[in-house]
C-alpha cells in the first residue's frame, strides 16, 4: 500500500509539473510576421514625365502620402517580431522602401515598444507606436485603398510615449496617452503632447493636443457600421487647428464583398486647407474606386484615382496647370 501511495504521489507530482510546464508554454509567446508591396501607376490626365522636363526631378503626383511614384514601383518590406511572456510584452516593428521612409522619418522603425498588462482591463504601453487617429494606417495590409488620403497624409503617423488602455465595459475602451509632439523621435524642445481616445462599439472619439510645436490640436472621429453581412461603411472625420494653420475634413468608405476573395470599395473624401497665410484656402475631393481580390496571402488591388481642387494645383497632359488629376494602379501585397 505504501508503495501504491507513493507511486500515486509521483504520478501526480509528474502530471502537476507537466501541466505547470504546458502553462507556462502558453504563456509564452513568439509570433513573426510582415508584407511587402509593390505598384504600377500611370497618369490618365496627364504625362507621366518629370514636371520640368528631362532630368527634373518633381513629377506629378497626389499631395497625399505614398503611392507618389508613376510606372513600376517599390512600398515597402515590413517585418513585426513580437514576444510576450505572461503579462509584458514587446513588439519590434521594422520597414524598409519607400513608403516605410515616408512614414518613419527614419531609423527604419515603424515600432518599437514595450507593453504590460497589469489586469486584464489595464495596459501600459511604452514606445514609438502607430497613431491612433485616423481611419488609415501606414501599413498596406490594414488599408481596403492602396493610395491614402489627405486627411491620413496631414494627420499624425506615429508617436513616441506612454500610453495606458483601460477596457472599461464590453462596449467602452479609453485610452489616455503623454507623448513627444507627434513624429519626434527625440524631444529635444522639453514640449509634450496629450493623447484621449474613447471608443464606444467600433466607434471612436480621437483627441491630440500639444502646445502648438507641431500639429495644435486634433480632434477625430473614426468608425463604421455593417450595413449587411457584405456591405460596410466606414466613416472618417477630422479637424486639426494650431494658431489657424490646419485642415479639415470628411471621408467615407463603402465597401461590398461579392465573394470571400473579391471585394470592391470607394472612398470619397473632402479635405480643406486652412491658412492664415493663404486667402482661399485649397480644398480638395478625392474619388478613389479600388478592387481588392486575394489569392492566399497575395492581394492585388486595382484603383481609379480622381482628384479635383479648388485651384490648378496639378498639371495636364501638356504640363499645362489643371485642376484634377486622374490615375490608374495597380498594387501587389503579400502577407506573411
Amino acid at each position: 500500500m505504501k508503495k501504491i501511495f507513493t507511486l500515486t504521489l509521483l504520478l501526480m507530482s509528474i502530471v502537476l509539473t507537466a501541466q505547470e510546464s504546458e502553462e507556462t508554454e502558453v504563456k509564452k509567446a513568439f509570433t513573426f510576421g510582415g508584407s511587402v508591396d509593390a505598384y504600377f501607376q500611370t497618369n490618365l490626365t496627364s504625362s507621366d514625365q518629370a514636371i520640368f522636363g528631362d532630368g527634373g526631378d518633381e513629377f506629378q503626383s497626389f499631395g497625399t502620402s505614398f503611392a507618389d511614384e508613376t510606372g513600376f514601383a517599390l512600398g515597402m518590406a515590413n517585418i513585426i517580431a513580437a514576444y510576450e511572456t505572461g503579462k509584458v510584452g514587446a513588439v519590434a516593428d521594422l520597414v524598409f522602401g519607400p513608403r516605410g521612409d515616408a512614414a518613419v522619418g527614419g531609423y527604419n522603425i515603424n515600432q518599437l515598444y514595450a507593453y504590460y498588462n497589469i489586469t486584464e482591463n489595464t495596459k501600459l504601453t511604452l514606445g514609438r507606436f502607430n497613431t491612433y487617429l485616423g481611419y488609415e494606417v501606414i501599413s498596406p495590409t490594414g488599408n481596403f485603398n492602396y493610395s491614402t488620403s489627405y486627411l491620413f497624409s496631414n494627420g499624425p503617423f506615429s508617436h513616441v510615449g506612454l500610453k495606458a488602455d483601460f477596457t472599461l465595459s464590453e462596449d467602452f475602451s479609453l485610452m489616455l496617452a503623454v507623448m513627444n509632439p507627434t513624429d519626434t523621435n527625440n524631444n529635444t524642445t522639453g514640449d509634450y503632447a496629450f493623447g484621449l481616445q474613447l471608443g464606444y462599439s467600433g466607434q471612436y472619439l480621437n483627441v491630440y493636443y500639444d502646445s502648438g510645436v507641431v500639429l495644435g490640436y486634433e480632434i477625430d472621429y473614426t468608425g463604421g457600421f455593417d450595413i449587411s453581412d457584405d456591405f460596410y461603411l466606414g466613416i472618417n472625420g477630422a479637424y486639426a487647428d494650431n494658431d489657424g494653420e490646419g485642415f479639415y475634413g470628411a471621408a467615407l468608405y463603402p465597401q461590398y464583398s461579392f465573394s470571400e476573395s473579391f471585394a470592391l470599395g470607394l472612398r470619397g473624401e473632402y479635405f480643406q486647407n486652412m491658412s492664415e497665410f493663404v486667402e482661399d484656402d485649397l480644398s480638395v475631393i478625392g474619388l478613389t474606386l479600388t478592387g481588392s481580390y486575394s489569392v492566399d496571402n497575395l492581394t492585388i488591388k486595382p484603383e481609379l484615382r480622381m482628384d479635383s481642387g479648388s485651384e490648378d494645383i496639378f498639371a495636364d497632359s501638356d504640363l499645362m496647370p489643371t485642376k484634377s488629376l486622374a490615375t490608374f494602379l495597380v498594387g501587389a501585397i503579400y502577407s506573411f
